[in-house]
C-alpha cells in the first residue's frame, strides 16, 4: 500500500527544484517537475503535487499554510515547509487556489532576474533556469518571505532540540 502512495513519478524530494504549471493543448494545466538531473511531466496541477508531498510527511498543504500563518503571520501566498529535516521549503508564484500556481524550492535558487514582459528568470544553483510569468517584485518578495519563515521555523526547531534533548526517548536528528 505504501508503495502506491510513494510513487517516484511525482514525489517531491530534496533534489526537486520546482513544480511548474504547464498548460496543455486543451487549455488545462498539468505539471512539469524540475529535478536536479531531469524533468518529469505529471497530470496533476502543481498544488496537488505539493499537497501530496506534505501528506507524505504527515500534514496537508492547508495545515502547512496554517503553520506558516501561526509562525510569521503570512496569510496570502504563504511559503511552506514540506519537511524541515530535509530543508524542503517552497513558495507559490501565485495564489495556490489557481491552477496556474507554480512552486519553487527556496534552497535551490541561486538568483532571480527581471525578464521581459513582466516575467522573472529564476536561476538555480545547478545552472538550470526558467522564466515565469510573475513580476520580479512579486518573486523577490516571495523569496524574502520564505527566508524569513525558514529562519523563524529553524530557530524554533533548534530551541526545542536544545531544551528537550534529555527529555525524549530518541533525539531528533
Amino acid at each position: 500500500m505504501m508503495k502506491d502512495f510513494y510513487s517516484p513519478s511525482y514525489e517531491i524530494t530534496p533534489l526537486t527544484l520546482a513544480v511548474i504549471a504547464m498548460p496543455n493543448k486543451k487549455g488545462n494545466f498539468s505539471t512539469c517537475i524540475f529535478e536536479d538531473q531531469e524533468e518529469v511531466k505529471v497530470e496533476h496541477i502543481p498544488t496537488k503535487i505539493i499537497d501530496i508531498a506534505c501528506k507524505f510527511f504527515g500534514a496537508s498543504l492547508k495545515g502547512r499554510q496554517e503553520g506558516t500563518r501561526d509562525i510569521c503571520g503570512i496569510t496570502h501566498k504563504a511559503p511552506i515547509c514540506i519537511d524541515p529535516a530535509s530543508g524542503m521549503y517552497y513558495f507559490p508564484t501565485t495564489s495556490p487556489t489557481s491552477s496556474k500556481c507554480s512552486w519553487i524550492a527556496h534552497s535551490h535558487i541561486e538568483t532571480i532576474h527581471n525578464a521581459t514582459n513582466q516575467c522573472t528568470e529564476v536561476i538555480f544553483k545547478n545552472g538550470k533556469s526558467i522564466i515565469l510569468e510573475v513580476s520580479f517584485g512579486s518573486m523577490l518578495n516571495q523569496v524574502q518571505r520564505t527566508a524569513q519563515f525558514r529562519y523563524l521555523l529553524d530557530n524554533r526547531i533548534k530551541y526545542l532540540r536544545k531544551q528537550t534533548v534529555d527529555m525524549v526517548a530518541e533525539p531528533y536528528t
